[in-house]
């Protein structure tokens, strides 16, 4: 191979993501709030979920969006963000029914009270059928990330949006008033920002931007019906510096 066939081939391996990072996690949604009595049950599980190993089957991505509805009572949430209340609505619009917590989404398309082990489960291994979805990587370039989602498998028409998603593995907090008065809350994947970095038009595409707000990062390729087509996440500790792509 001439050498600038071979420099061009080292490059288009570096940019798209490989017929690998198809394997996705299933990405679990758990909106939640401090102020949710019934909230810690779900956050527990959350947490189990964020810790156990990817088995043969594939990953779990959790993250938890603490909304802002409870904050009117005595205890402010101090993770709570305007675009989670944002976004549980427009999944409550989606899937049928009032916005409450603890509720948990899975890949965007089936909703179920966040504490239902049993039932979250079960629509974790239904998710798992449909497939490997879109090749996504997330990498670090310095002070940027960098995110690359592959092509649709056909020309069907398949688009979203392009979302990053900043959270921190682990919070504790002791909670002095309302209705988790005197308890210390152990949460897990507690999301810190959302942004969304654009449109895919279901080529190849490469999206840049700024580290977000939170200890790590993830990313979600989402339909206009609210599916989940591809999600990858960022490594929270690098082994090396400079650019790293992880699944």
């Amino acid at each position: 191979m001439r050498p600038a066939l071979l420099i061009a081939a080292v490059l288009s391996c570096a940019v798209l993501p490989s017929a690998e990072a198809a394997a996705r996690p299933v990405v679990v949604e758990l909106f939640t709030s401090q102020s949710c009595s019934s909230c810690p049950p779900a956050e527990a599980l959350i947490g189990r979920l964020a810790h156990e190993p990817a088995g043969a089957q594939g990953d779990v991505l959790p993250l938890a969006f603490h909304v802002t509805y409870w904050n009117h009572l005595n205890w402010r949430d101090p993770y709570a963000l305007p675009a989670a209340t944002a976004r549980q609505e427009s999944y409550a619009a989606r899937l049928g029914g009032p916005a409450y917590t603890p509720q948990a989404v899975i890949d965007g398309q089936t909703g179920l009270v966040g504490s239902d082990e049993v039932g979250l489960r079960a629509a974790i291994a239904r998710a798992r059928e449909a497939g490997p979805g879109i090749p996504a990587t997330l990498a670090r370039d310095g002070g940027r990330v960098v995110a690359q989602i592959g092509p649709a498998p056909d020309a069907g028409g398949a688009s979203g949006r392009v979302l990053l998603i900043g959270y921190d593995p682990s919070h504790t907090t002791r909670v002095l008033r309302g209705e988790n008065a005197g308890r210390t809350l152990e949460q897990a994947n507690v999301v810190r920002s959302l942004q969304d970095l654009g449109r895919w038009s279901g080529t190849a595409a490469t999206f840049t931007a700024t580290r977000p707000e939170g200890e790590t990062a993830a990313l979600l390729l989402q339909a206009d019906d609210g599916r989940i087509l591809g999600a990858a996440r960022l490594a929270a500790a690098p082994a090396e510096t400079g650019r790293e792509a992880v699944r």
